[in-house]
């Protein structure tokens, strides 16, 4: 009997509830509470979309209110848009009479689309604000964009509505060739420091051709995007030291989404390829984050690619991926690669001089550095590396064995270690790792000393006098002065940094 008690009250309040078909509500008294005053959307390129950006709205009284009014103060001219609880209104901009229950909240999602001639003059911003009710109980949240002005490149459109392709490996893929004498663009196998550059597909560099990239000039690469140089062509970054965090000298390559948020996630843009038979290529003072491959280096000719002062970040697969090639490094620094930070695969000739090759990509799969004198689908397979050396180097990470060498004895293995610290952390009979017996192929090697770097997921590799790196460096192979410029000492440290006194 008692259960039939309880079904039938629980029918009546089903019954009464399914009747409602409204809430009571008061007018809004202007005493609505925000979870920020001002919704500050990171820095966008003009006439691109930005990420969506959200505001909480609270009703801390014990009535169910009804607002009246939510709009953007610029009305349907706003360049912002907005949904309400999941709600359009009046093409994202105007609102009328949004309920908002006791103690409860509602949730406002901010977008915005605008050109560099909606914004303020002297300071670039865009604003607006989104008002609540008005009159006595208009309240008010603030809205403020950064709109940047760009040189934008991207393939062009076919007749038949198909995009323009470049050949890159085989594929045909989405892309063009920068054009010195383009119409609209000028000189595009120049890049200054005057506005950024935004590319969409692969950006190719024809063949016999130079693309020059000046001091300060900041490239920022669309989702599937690279810089591609073709067969006999050349690449030359012509980055100088900066005095300042703001890199203002560097070359950056980058992806084109400039919101916090997207700061240091990898695989945001494709890759720099150096292709077959290109040459004569120069690296200074480039910083290259968020790539998939960060350079991707294949088959290159004869000449020796100089690269110098060079930091590479967050890489899905590869900082540096080098197949047969021939490379002059001094002071790199690379970190974070889903699978190796520096690859040199199919032979070739490196010479690595005061670099950091640190890897901390969270996983057990990957290395700091990786050298091969072979490559599956190749013809033949192996190719001989000639060199390999690496001189008051870094070669650490989060893993227990940082260094990988994967040998052939089909074709020369020709490699040398010198006054490195290294992570190799297993204990192994393999003779091709025997740090401290092995005099041919490893030179005062410090074996698990701790760098002490100053944070890594930072990436900030400098160190101080309490690293197992100080002053362990050999005087023969010294760069005068380091990635920042800074004059090394005798004897120098170990890696792209000389030290210096942290902050506290």
């Amino acid at each position: 009997m008692r259960q039939y008690f309880v079904l039938f009250i629980f029918g009546i309040i089903l019954a009464f509830s399914s009747c409602r078909t409204d809430f009571d509500t008061v007018a809004s008294s202007g005493d609505l509470k925000f979870s920020k005053d001002t919704v500050y959307l990171d820095t966008v390129f003009k006439n691109i979309g930005s990420s969506t950006y959200q505001l909480k709205v609270y009703n801390r009284s014990k009535n169910d209110i009804s607002i009246p009014t939510i709009q953007l103060k610029k009305g349907l001219s706003s360049k912002y848009r907005m949904t309400v609880d999941g709600m359009s209104g009046n093409n994202g901009k105007i609102f009328k009479d949004v309920t908002l229950l006791a103690k409860d909240s509602l949730y406002i999602f901010i977008e915005t689309t605008a050109d560099i001639t909606d914004a303020n003059p002297t300071d670039f911003l865009y604003t607006d604000e989104i008002q609540f009710d008005s009159g006595a109980n208009l309240q008010q949240v603030a809205l403020v964009t950064l709109i940047q002005d760009a040189v934008f490149l991207y393939p062009k459109q076919n007749p038949d509505g198909t995009k323009e392709k470049i050949q890159i490996d085989g594929k045909a893929v989405d892309g063009f060739y920068l054009n010195e004498n383009d119409p609209v663009n000028g000189n595009e196998l120049l890049f200054t420091k005057q506005k950024p550059y935004v590319i969409y597909g692969f950006a190719g560099v024809p063949q016999s051709k130079t693309v020059t990239f000046e001091a300060g000039a900041r490239v920022f690469f669309h989702a599937n995007s690279g810089l591609y140089i073709d067969n006999k062509a050349s690449l030359h970054i012509n980055g100088t030291v900066s005095t300042t965090d703001k890199l203002e000298n560097e070359v950056v390559f980058e992806g084109d989404r400039l919101e916090s948020l997207y700061d240091d996630i990898p695989g945001q843009w494709n890759s720099v390829i150096l292709s077959n038979g290109s040459t004569n290529h120069t690296i200074n003072h480039l910083t290259l984050k968020n790539a998939i491959i960060g350079l991707n280096i294949k088959n290159q000719d004869n000449t020796t690619i100089q690269l110098k002062n060079t930091q590479i970040y967050n890489c899905v697969e590869y900082g540096i991926l080098a197949q047969n090639a021939r490379i002059n490094g001094e002071n790199i620094v690379i970190n974070y690669a889903g699978l190796a930070s520096l690859s040199c695969v199919y032979g070739g000739n490196y010479s690595f001089t005061h670099c950091t090759f640190n890897n901390s990509w969270s996983g057990s799969a990957q290395f700091a550095v990786n050298l091969s004198n072979n490559l599956a689908g190749q013809t033949p397979e192996t190719n001989p590396l000639t060199q390999a050396t690496f001189n008051n180097c870094i070669i650490y990470g989060s893993g227990t064995n940082e260094f990988n060498l994967n040998k052939n004895t089909s074709a020369a293995f020709v490699y040398q270690l010198n006054n490195c610290l290294l992570k190799f952390s297993s204990t192994t009979t393999n003779p091709d790792y025997q740090f401290k017996t092995d005099a041919v192929h490893y030179n005062n090697i410090i074996l698990n000393g701790n760098p002490k770097f100053y944070n890594v997921s930072q990436n900030k590799f400098n160190i101080d006098n309490t690293s197992a790196a100080f002053a362990k460096g050999n005087q023969a192979y010294i760069i005068p002065q380091d990635i920042l410029g800074v004059t090394r000492t005798s004897p120098p440290d170990l890696g792209a940094y000389q030290s210096a006194v942290f902050p506290k």
